[in-house]
């Protein structure tokens, strides 16, 4: 069917603005290659799917339920979900979830379905856990405790068993961090699942943090517990980190029964409300299709291996120089001192107190490593300063 002409054309842009897009471009070009601290993937090609960014595709309301909007991916969708139910081993007839804005989204799914199953529940959370989330709780007025972490990054789960102890007669919501943001520590969901039991908790919650690690840990052997076989009620993955898109985005799954509990019936759009948003891209779900279909299980394996040999590059080109770095056990990401605020601008890297890390995406090469050791020993030559 012939369509009218786009409103918004090349033709139309005056020569400065298109200058300006240009300058931008160039840019963003050579800052992407020096983005060595940051867990967004660079390495992908969606150009097959630029068609679709013709039309005014929307994913508005629950994607497993038909809506009176048709300009959708909800099947597309639907496929990309699958293939996260079986990463996480979440039950075949009893999962649901959808395509978010990023893992930010899904947690906050998570802990508000946590919430709205258990009102007078209290959210237990590690020092070490995302910024974004201590924001979440505020937002949803959820009653919260920060644990202590461990020193590598995990909960403390003696200080954990100890605060659980003293409001038993609550039921606890465990926010589980499967890849803690700077050093990719896993929580143990068997040793958190030991300290319920032995403090005879009756009903419980355990929401996984997985952004990064939840497209890592299905790919490698002897992986850390993390999926719904290891106990948790829902769990948030990012789409834009290891698997790599242009915009932010990510899954959430959950038990479905927690979900039927908060479901309305919208009859705007003629299907079910059960997101946290309304109107949803839909570009995302095709472009995370697109990598699965195009990589499968085969190929994310090799792609996790490769990030793994050149963390452990890293790890060995830093120490030959004199730096002290480390991984955790299935973490790309690796640990080091803080650098120079001339390293850390240069390179991106992020920053907690007196540690930096490195995230060995997909992305990146040797050559990055090479070039950073270099400016670090270049730096600490010149006084440290650099």
């Amino acid at each position: 069917m012939a369509r009218p002409p786009p409103l918004y054309r090349p033709e139309l842009l005056a020569p400065a603005d298109r200058a300006r897009l240009d300058a931008l471009l160039a840019r963003i070009d050579e800052a992407a290659d020096r983005s060595l601290g940051y867990p967004c993937s660079g390495r992908f090609d969606y150009t097959a799917l630029y068609p679709f960014l013709g039309y005014p595709l929307n994913n508005v309301g629950d994607p497993f339920q038909p809506t009176t909007f048709a300009v959708h991916t909800h099947d597309i969708e639907v496929e990309v979900l699958e293939h996260f139910r079986a990463f996480t081993r979440a039950p075949r007839d009893g999962f649901w979830g959808y395509v978010t804005n990023g893992g930010t989204e899904g947690n906050m799914y998570g802990i508000y379905l946590a919430r709205e199953l258990h009102p007078d529940g209290v959210v237990y959370y590690s020092e070490a856990t995302h910024y974004s989330v201590a924001k979440i709780l505020r937002l949803l007025h959820a009653r919260n405790i920060m644990i202590r972490s461990l020193p590598g990054g995990e909960i403390d789960y003696e200080d954990l068993h100890a605060t659980i102890r003293v409001r038993r007669d609550v039921p606890p919501i465990i926010f589980a961090n499967i890849g803690t943001t700077m050093t990719g520590a896993v929580d143990d969901l068997d040793r958190i699942r030991a300290v319920l039991a032995d403090l005879a908790i009756p009903v419980a919650y355990i929401h996984a943090d997985a952004a990064l690690s939840g497209m890592i840990l299905p790919f490698v052997d002897a992986a850390q517990p993390f999926g719904f076989d290891a106990g948790i009620d829902s769990i948030a993955i990012s789409g834009h980190k290891l698997i790599g898109t242009p915009m932010p985005c990510g899954v959430v799954l959950a038990r479905r029964a927690a979900v039927e509990r908060i479901a309305r019936s919208v009859e705007y759009i003629g299907t079910l409300d059960t997101t946290l948003s309304g109107s949803r891209n839909a570009i995302a779900p095709l472009m995370l299709w697109y990598a699965l279909r195009t990589q499968g299980t085969a190929g994310f394996h090799a792609i996790v291996a490769r990030c793994m040999e050149v963390a452990d590059y890293a790890i060995a080109r830093l120490g030959a120089a004199g730096v002290e770095a480390w991984r955790h056990r299935n973490s790309i990401t690796v640990v080091l001192p803080r650098p120079g605020p001339a390293v850390i601008a240069r390179w991106q890297l992020a920053v907690h107190r007196d540690i930096a890390h490195v995230i060995t995406m997909p992305h990146v090469e040797e050559r990055h490593i090479d070039a950073l050791v270099a400016d670090i020993v270049r730096g600490r030559d010149a006084g440290g300063n650099a």
